[in-house]
């Protein structure tokens, strides 16, 4: 029998992990996180990434986004469900960059993360992060408040 609670405090400390490798711009602690088969749908640049190599390029070109400034990346509202070696999570995501005065320059993502248990480590199999857009304009709504 699974003892959710344990996967879900596992869950817990890999989001922790993941989110300080990312503010630390830490391409290898960012990517360690990932299954070696991730399959990403990012909000920015291309559809999807497929395999862990691609979805690394992804990250190391969104920190060259933001070389001078440090970056913002903060959880808000996480949920997590496990079971026996498959998670889930959602949440919301206010990502961007602290502008030269402190400012920051960043919005809110919808994120949904997939986890497998692989060799008795939890692993991202699957991200998805999104923005929404109006539908009337095609513009991406970057001024949304949760």
């Amino acid at each position: 029998m699974i003892n959710t609670a344990k996967a879900e405090d596992d869950i817990h400390e890999l989001m922790d992990s993941w989110q300080k490798a990312v503010q630390a711009k830490d391409i290898d602690g960012i990517v360690s996180h990932y299954a070696l088969d991730i399959l990403a749908f990012d909000a920015i640049s291309q559809l999807q990434f497929k395999g862990v190599d691609a979805y690394r390029n992804h990250w190391e070109a969104c920190v060259s986004m933001c070389p001078a400034g440090e970056m913002v990346f903060e959880i808000d509202d996480l949920k997590i469900a496990a079971a026996d070696d498959t998670a889930f999570s959602h949440c919301l995501n206010w990502c961007g960059v602290k502008d030269e005065n402190g400012k920051d320059n960043a919005c809110w993502m919808r994120v949904t993360t997939c986890y497998h248990k692989l060799n008795g480590k939890w692993k991202v199999v699957h991200e998805h992060f999104s923005v929404l857009f109006a539908v009337e304009s095609g513009k991406a709504l970057f001024d949304l408040e949760p």
